[in-house]
């Protein structure tokens, strides 16, 4: 069996490579985690919870997530962890190890979105993006309207340095998305699929929260 070992965190969230995640953790095996995390590699993955819950155990789990790096951690007094995860890239489970005491998992890293290129986007992704970056912020001013998460400022910093795919990966992290669709999104290779589908789901949503505007 190929992979590498990495130590794994299941979530009821979805982490995207290029973005930032807060966490507070409690649960003993997870303590163990981050100990073992900042006293040598400070990477791990995150995956989502199926079915199942975060606490004690017996979770059916993704086998698509994101390898994170902690950024920043501070230990509270009672043992509790407070940390930033940035993600670093989408990782497939090859297969889940023994839980001891938390669990564990072999994973290959995924290639960067196909379309994604060193030379900048192409004209087609170009605009894939700037259309995609406006359905992001259509819906995400409807969803503060309806009291959600706040519009996103004008100066909104999405910048993949010349790469589409990373850039596609900070819309994903600032739309307002559900877990089940931040899932379907990580698993998407291909960049303007990615985009695609990202616009879409910000189109239905808009269309949703409007609709329930009208009938209010």
């Amino acid at each position: 069996m190929s992979g590498t070992r990495l130590p794994m965190f299941p979530l009821s969230a979805v982490l995207f490579p290029h973005a930032i995640m807060p966490l507070h953790v409690f649960e003993p095996r997870y303590r163990a985690l981050m100990h073992d995390c900042l006293e040598g590699d400070p990477r791990f993955g995150v995956v989502l919870i199926e079915r199942g819950s975060e606490v004690g155990g017996g979770d059916q789990r993704s086998d698509f997530g994101t390898r994170g790096v902690i950024t920043r951690a501070a230990e509270l007094p009672d043992g509790r962890w407070v940390l930033e995860v940035r993600g670093e890239a989408v990782v497939a489970v090859e297969k889940w190890l023994p839980d001891a005491p938390y669990p564990v998992a072999l994973v290959t890293e995924a290639e960067p979105g196909h379309g994604a290129s060193a030379h900048g986007p192409t004209p087609a992704l170009t605009e894939a993006l700037a259309h995609t970056e406006q359905r992001v912020r259509r819906a995400r001013a409807v969803v503060a309207e309806h009291g959600g998460a706040p519009a996103l400022p004008p100066d909104f910093p999405l910048d993949g340095g010349g790469d589409a795919d990373v850039a596609a990966w900070q819309l994903c992290a600032a739309a307002p998305l559900n877990a089940y669709d931040a899932q379907r999104l990580l698993k998407t290779v291909s960049v303007a699929d990615r985009l695609g589908r990202l616009a879409g789901l910000m189109k239905e949503l808009q269309q949703d929260l409007e609709r329930l505007h009208d009938t209010e």
